[in-house]
């Protein structure tokens, strides 16, 4: 079985497919942790968003591995906190709009998930990654909500960035999701919408397992 979900950044994708996968016993893939560890093995070797073939090499190249319990190593190293850093953020949305890049990380995310039952997000899983896939969600939330979440989760994690930076963040990687060339954020009739922003977590989590369970 596989589950796709997108949405914009602060939607609660991860957060709800980590929960969901627990409560129904799938193999969660955070398909926006392999565009992250491109972007920080970029700066890491200093490469700039001009050298487009030498991020594509990265792409190629670079050894990622997402654990069950949701850790992420790095060519052997743990980077799980390290890929939600400000400098990572900053670049990542355009990383991941490099044509090469996607198609990339496209076939390393379907390997991952080869034989497997998952629950995997980001920002094209239904329309691009699994457009098969048996259950298709799309959550959002307005943009203070996602502020506002983005914030908490960042002070959780000792991340120094102030509210209108996020904002900024947001709304800059709303506009270039949206309008990328491969692999844009879309909705579709297909997609289970649901707009998270007066949800609880445990609501939204219980919506997607009732849906998924009453259509098994």
């Amino acid at each position: 079985m596989i589950i796709a979900i997108d949405g914009p950044a602060g939607s609660g994708k991860g957060t709800i497919a980590s929960l969901v996968s627990k409560k129904l016993n799938l193999v969660n893939i955070d398909t926006g942790a392999t565009y992250r560890c491109v972007a920080l093995e970029m700066l890491k070797e200093g490469v700039n968003l001009e050298e487009n073939d030498k991020i594509i090499e990265i792409s190629k190249n670079v050894d990622i591995n997402l654990t069950e319990d949701s850790r992420v190593f790095l060519n052997k190293e743990e980077v799980t906190d390290r890929i939600r850093e400000k400098d990572v953020t900053k670049i990542v949305s355009q990383v991941s709009s490099i044509e090469k890049v996607r198609e990339n990380l496209v076939a390393l995310q379907r390997n991952m998930a080869k034989g497997k039952n998952v629950i995997m997000e980001g920002r094209d899983i239904t329309t691009v990654v699994f457009p098969n896939a048996d259950f298709k969600f799309y959550l959002d939330a307005s943009l203070d909500e996602r502020v506002k979440r983005r914030f908490e989760q960042n002070k959780e994690k000792g991340i120094d960035m102030s509210e209108s930076e996020i904002r900024d963040n947001i709304a800059k990687r709303d506009y270039n999701d949206m309008h990328k060339k491969v692999g844009a954020l879309k909705k579709t009739d297909d997609q289970i919408y649901i707009d998270t922003s007066n949800m609880t977590i445990d609501e939204v989590v219980n919506k997607i397992v009732n849906i998924v369970k009453e259509g098994n």
